[in-house]
């Protein structure tokens, strides 16, 4: 029931579907596979609809467009109950426990280095970490490519102008960048750390490899590997202004001591098993700062020379003008990322997404709605208690109400409800602060 009432404050019983709406709702309590999601929702009191109708619900989800329908009410409710001004973009794979590839589920690029076939998914949020749109792609599409397909699809549906996309480094390619800012859209995504050396070559040369705890740098930075609109024989860091660097785009750059520990710390610890590698302790794969000459390895002294000087050191590529967001407030953006990584998080473990079963795209996409949907109403419970869903499920479960047939009379005995669980109830029900 409290699940239920999360659901329909969505605006998902819109859908007229009761059998897609409990296979959301057994996700989010249990997930398991399709044929086991009637276990799952006869231990929570339902009568539930035989395994013939649940695969036809899946069919009546993809032909009916249900993913575009709760996407349209996931963004009416970010809209009335938080920010949809900045979104958050990442990208995950989820396997499939199968032998041969077919033209969705492709062997491609996995973080995990699992060589099953995949497909590539891509997830939108808000600020929150809210869900607002989902896709999925061929197991080896490159993650960069995933991105803006996501983003427009996105743009087009809801008839946008004007928002700020925040993406990790991963998405940073001259072809991402480049459209998002011929769709005047603003962008804030993370720099990669080959490109410090460039952008910071002003402060290089005037102040050596110094910086203070909470430095800002507000620079600029080549778009392409072509161009270079930074003088470093100017002690003053330029200001970015597209109409004055039209072959750059604004970087900001922040130092923190914390960070440069514990990058020292992986710095040392990587010169520690190059040294053994080059000395014979160790065997394996060539690791970082050892270089073969004639056949004979050799630790790769500049390499660790300049790793050291940027120690500490993050950067942060942005089309927004210093004017209209300042360097804290664009540093500040790019760390609610942390949103969407927990989101993918949410549906790789609490809702398990993966591994997946089915063999057929339209049933693929078919099971991305449910677990899009259930992260909807899992992020809607969590944001109006404030506790995490698997904490809410476990909370809940046990209580039962209990029904009693005796000579033809009926006696339904309630649950004993303790004030904690009650609390849990009463903020879903009615939240006096929603996300």
């Amino acid at each position: 029931n409290a699940l239920a009432w999360a659901f329909t404050s969505l605006k998902f019983d819109g859908l007229g579907d009761e059998v897609f709406r409990d296979l959301v709702i057994a996700r989010v309590v249990e997930p398991t596979s399709l044929l086991d999601a009637g276990r799952v929702l006869r231990d929570l009191g339902q009568s539930p609809a035989s395994y013939a109708t649940m695969k036809r619900t899946l069919a009546r989800a993809a032909a009916g467009k249900y993913r575009d329908r709760v996407a349209t009410w996931c963004f009416e409710h970010a809209r009335t109950d938080g920010d949809v001004s900045l979104v958050l973009y990442d990208v995950t794979t989820l396997y499939f426990e199968a032998e041969k590839e077919d033209e969705l589920r492709k062997v491609g690029y996995s973080k995990e280095r699992r060589v099953d076939p995949q497909i590539v998914v891509g997830l939108l949020v808000d600020r929150g970490g809210f869900p607002l749109e989902i896709g999925c792609f061929e197991g080896n599409k490159a993650e960069t490519a995933t991105m803006i397909p996501i983003i427009k699809q996105f743009q087009v549906r809801h008839g946008l102008a004007d928002m700020v996309v925040v993406a990790d480094a991963g998405m940073l390619s001259a072809g991402n960048l480049r459209e998002l800012d011929e769709a005047n859209l603003r962008f804030i995504v993370g720099s990669r750390m080959t490109k410090a050396p460039i952008d910071l070559a002003s402060h290089f040369r005037w102040h050596g490899d110094a910086f203070s705890d909470g430095q800002l740098i507000d620079t600029v930075t080549p778009r392409t590997g072509h161009t270079n609109e930074n003088n470093p024989d100017l002690r003053a860091e330029p200001v970015w202004d597209p109409a004055v660097h039209p072959g750059s785009w604004r970087a900001v750059w922040a130092y923190s001591r914390k960070r440069a520990v514990h990058d020292n710390t992986t710095l040392t610890a990587q010169e520690n098993r190059a040294r053994e590698v080059i000395e014979g302790q160790k065997s394996a794969r060539t690791p970082r700062f050892v270089k073969t000459a004639g056949g004979k390895p050799s630790l790769d002294e500049a390499s660790i020379a300049r790793a050291r000087q940027l120690v500490g050191l993050k950067g942060y590529v942005t089309n927004i003008p210093g004017n209209i967001m300042p360097a804290g407030e664009v540093i500040g953006s790019y760390h609610d990322l942390w949103h969407v990584e927990q989101s993918f998080r949410m549906s790789k473990t609490d809702l398990r997404a993966r591994p997946m079963f089915h063999r057929t795209r339209d049933t693929i996409e078919a099971h991305l709605t449910i677990v899009f949907t259930a992260l909807a109403v899992s992020r809607t419970v969590q944001n109006r208690t404030g506790l995490a869903v698997r904490n809410v499920i476990r909370q809940l479960r046990p209580l039962r109400s209990a029904t009693i047939a005796i000579n033809g009379t009926t006696q339904t005995f309630a649950p004993d409800i303790a004030a904690e669980q009650q609390a849990i109830l009463d903020a879903i029900r009615n939240p006096k602060h929603t996300h």
